[in-house]
């Protein structure tokens, strides 16, 4: 004999030992078919009392539940309604045994009794194909634990089980439970809805309660995966206490409750998520009561949605608004007078044997208490009623196709478990306007209702909100909510409100939905994809503070029509024609001794550079390029460089010939010999062309884009700056040479005036000299388009400087005083200094 055999045996013959014989025709029905039923007449939720006497428990002393006698009689109605009205099963007799499972306390000893012959007896062997159980199927329980408790049971016979009401995920197994299938969505689909009506009113901050059992703990865990899924944060989460078979509490049960509504009156979380059977909240909502909580929303499970004792609580309006989830509503004809009609005992079929009696078949206040409440059950409608009613028809289709029924009889053949099964997998019929068939994991997909609340007796209880659907997985047919409020607006739950636009979160603790908003600073921006980090502009985009997006910055740069830029042109135009005129003058005068006092050849050597200089402005303005500026690093600090080194030897040639002359005449006359001047002017700008080269290959001559730092809309075209620490470099050779420059000048400044040339050198020194320093500073410091025109203008100022401040005068000698340009002249000057000197 197998384990499981063995097993199976033993608890079957402890069944027979404790059963009790009874004879209410509200559990038992002859028939030439039996259904089983298993139902939750009374519940205790702890489930576990009896055990410690080894006895099968009395339902009977346990609290009453009105819905689950309300199943029960749905159950009989389809049995019923099958039998006297229908084209189903012509001929054929279906009957029932039905059983109080009293929620999980009685559920394995049912199972063994249907699997049991109509004899009791329940055989060992090796293979069940053509074993014939007790009933033929089995409708019910109503919970997951007690659901899997007989499937794995009636799975080893593939007795086929549909239940009505158990939600988990995990009988969806058909490895597992290959005979199970379910007139209900899964879990999965419950809290879907649930998730949805959050996301429908705003709500991301709530707190979530659960029963202690398997029910609250696996719920919970779905329904926190999905709330992390959707943003939605939990505030906290507790465990409700699980009370006493008589619903008495314990004084720490007591106290546990005491603190969770404490703690739910000092939290900011308005939503309350209560996923729990409905005998574990009797005491919890009385608490609440006690504690006056107040402005709460509370979301049902389906397991207690439409409970009408918890409604029966009046009290519970003033405590906020009652939002639930259950299956879809659809009215059965007639149904609401049998749920208070007694059961009448018929006459047993003919050759059928009176059914053997079993434990807890009895419920003597059931209907008494059903017709108490049978208003609020005619109002709520048929929901869980109906899964109960086509778990019936499914079962009396699949055998009315084994059977090979026509319109008029059946075969009444034998029928075996695992063929039944076959045919349920099968069905696909039409009941009361919805669509019956099983899908892949063997449930019945059929929609989900959100409704509220209500207390005012002239309308349904359980007002629909909402409709559910679960192959497109969204909320329809959204009706308003009476909020149980003041003003009737939406209560608000989130820990922080919502950010405006451009304002990024700041997280605050451990919650994603506590945070701060913080304003994007300019040049960023939030991307909807991160709402916790602002980011940053591309490189030629910017954006306003607070922003979602960047624009494209203005690009800038030195251009004809700015009137900087016209002032310098002119001035840049004038620089030259009066160069080109000073240069046609000394060419007219070449011979004369202004012109060769002033240099001579060398003058020319000086004023061709600046021409060009002068020609070069407009490689300053437009927008730069490689060629512009190339230009920039080298033309124009190449032609400074050999005005500069001529202007430098040129001063100390005054010097050389009216003081050095006579001290050191062998150095003078290798200077005249090899053309000192033009060698020193040579040399210095070799110097300058190996330094411009360098600076060329060393940095690039790519006109760069930048940002304006005093207006970050804008980004400055212009050439690359990293070139300003070779311009540094050969800026300092120009200013050592107008400081020596200036030094021979100074040092020539008591020669004849016709010869005295230092005050035209000192002026044009010391303001080179004082230009270049400002520029070099203004640029280390700044940077933009007027750095651009500082340094075109200083260009320019300087060029005019060397042009009109050392050739201007001689120019104006040259016309207006030819008297003193003449050898004789100079001549006498020269004599009389002498003189002076001795």
């Amino acid at each position: 004999m197998r384990p499981q055999d063995r097993a199976v045996c033993s608890l079957f013959l402890l069944l027979l030992a404790l059963t009790k014989p009874t004879k209410n025709s509200d559990f038992h029905l002859a028939g030439d078919y039996l259904l089983g039923g298993l139902f939750t007449l009374h519940a205790n939720v702890k489930g576990i009392v009896h055990l410690n006497y080894l006895q099968v428990p009395k339902c009977k002393e346990y609290e009453m539940k009105v819905l689950g006698y309300n199943l029960m009689q749905a159950m009989r109605f389809a049995v019923e309604e099958i039998n006297n009205h229908s084209s189903l099963l012509p001929g054929v007799l279906l009957g029932y045994e039905m059983v109080d499972i009293c929620y999980i306390s009685n559920s394995i000893q049912p199972v063994l009794y249907f699997l049991a012959r109509e004899d009791s007896f329940l055989p060992i062997q090796d293979d069940y194909s053509n074993y014939v159980p007790r009933v033929v199927a089995v409708i019910g329980p109503d919970n997951t634990e007690s659901t899997g408790m007989a499937a794995h049971l009636l799975s080893l016979l593939l007795l086929p089980q549909i239940t009505y009401s158990a939600i988990s995920d995990e009988l969806r197994d058909k490895q597992r439970f290959p005979s199970l299938l379910r007139t209900v969505l899964g879990a999965e689909h419950h809290i879907k809805a649930m998730v949805l009506l959050m996301l429908q009113y705003g709500w991301n901050w709530v707190i979530v309660l659960v029963s202690g059992d398997e029910y609250g703990r696996e719920n919970g865990y779905l329904l926190s995966e999905q709330l992390a899924g959707e943003g939605i944060c939990v505030a906290f989460q507790e465990t409700l206490p699980m009370p006493q078979p008589n619903l008495a509490l314990t004084e720490f049960e007591h106290e546990r409750l005491v603190a969770i509504v404490d703690k739910l009156q000092q939290s900011s979380a308005r939503i309350v998520v209560l996923l729990s059977p409905d005998l574990a909240l009797h005491n919890f909502f009385r608490e609440v009561l006690r504690q006056n909580l107040t402005g709460i929303v509370w979301i049902a499970s389906e397991s207690w949605s439409i409970d009408p004792v918890l409604h029966n609580l009046t009290e519970l309006r003033h405590t906020g608004t009652f939002l639930g989830i259950t299956t879809e509503n659809v009215p059965i004809p007639h149904f609401s007078k049998f749920r208070v009609r007694r059961a009448q005992a018929g006459p047993p079929t003919p050759n059928k044997t009176s059914p053997p009696a079993t434990c807890n078949q009895e419920c003597d206040t059931c209907l008494d208490t059903t017709k108490s409440f049978s208003t609020i059950l005619t109002l709520s409608g048929e929901r869980v009623v109906y899964n109960v009613y086509s778990a019936v028809y499914a079962v009396a289709h699949a055998l009315h196709s084994l059977l090979g029924c026509n319109e008029t009889s059946c075969s009444k053949e034998v029928v075996y478990p695992w063929k039944l099964l076959q045919e349920l997998w099968k069905v696909n019929f039409s009941l009361l306007g919805r669509q019956i068939f099983f899908n892949k994991q063997g449930d019945l997909a059929i929609g989900l209702e959100i409704v509220q609340w209500r207390w005012d007796t002239s309308q349904s209880p359980f007002q629909s909100i909402a409709f559910y659907h679960p192959t497109q997985r969204q909320l329809s047919n959204i009706s308003p909510v009476s909020w149980n409020n003041p003003n009737n607006t939406i209560p608000l739950s989130m820990c922080s409100r919502s950010c405006q636009a451009g304002q990024r979160k700041k997280p605050i603790g451990l919650h994603p939905c506590c945070f701060e908003c913080l304003d994007c600073l300019p040049g960023t921006f939030l991307n909807q994809s991160d709402e916790f980090d602002c980011q940053p502009c591309p490189n030629f985009e910017w954006s306003h503070k607070s922003s979602t997006f960047c624009y494209k910055r203005r690009t800038v740069f030195l251009e004809w029509d700015e009137a900087p830029t016209i002032v310098v042109a002119v001035l840049a135009a004038l620089g030259f024609l009066s160069t080109l005129a000073i240069l046609v003058i000394f060419w007219r005068y070449f011979q004369t001794p202004m012109v060769r006092s002033a240099g001579g050849p060398m003058c020319f050597l000086m004023l061709t550079p600046l021409l060009v200089a002068y020609l070069a402005v407009p490689v300053y303005v437009g927008r730069p390029t490689v060629l512009t500026c190339l230009c920039r690093q080298s033309l124009f600090t190449l032609c400074f460089t050999v005005c500069i080194s001529c202007i430098t030897v040129r001063s100390f040639q005054i010097v050389c010939v009216f003081k050095m002359a006579l001290r050191l005449p062998q150095a003078y006359s290798y200077w005249v010999r090899y053309h000192g001047p033009y060698v020193f002017v040579a040399f210095f700008t070799a110097l300058k062309v190996v330094i411009v080269v360098g600076n060329v290959l060393t940095t690039t001559t790519i006109p760069t884009i930048l940002s304006d730092p005093g207006n970050p809309k804008i980004m400055i075209l212009s050439c690359n700056p990293n070139y300003r620490q070779g311009l540094l470099l050969t800026t300092s050779l120009d200013v050592v040479l107008s400081v020596v420059g200036f030094s021979f000048a100074y040092m020539g400044k008591e020669l004849p005036t016709n010869y005295n040339e230092a005050k035209f050198i000192t002026l044009s020194m010391t303001f080179y000299f004082i230009s270049s320093i400002s520029l070099c500073t203004f640029m280390s410091v700044y940077q933009g388009v007027l750095v651009t025109i500082l340094d075109l203008l200083v260009t320019v100022f300087n060029l005019l400087g060397i042009s009109l401040g050392y050739f201007g005068p001689k120019c104006y000698m040259i016309l207006f005083y030819p008297e003193r340009n003449t050898p004789a002249y100079f001549n006498s000057m020269i004599q009389g200094y002498t003189m002076r000197k001795d």
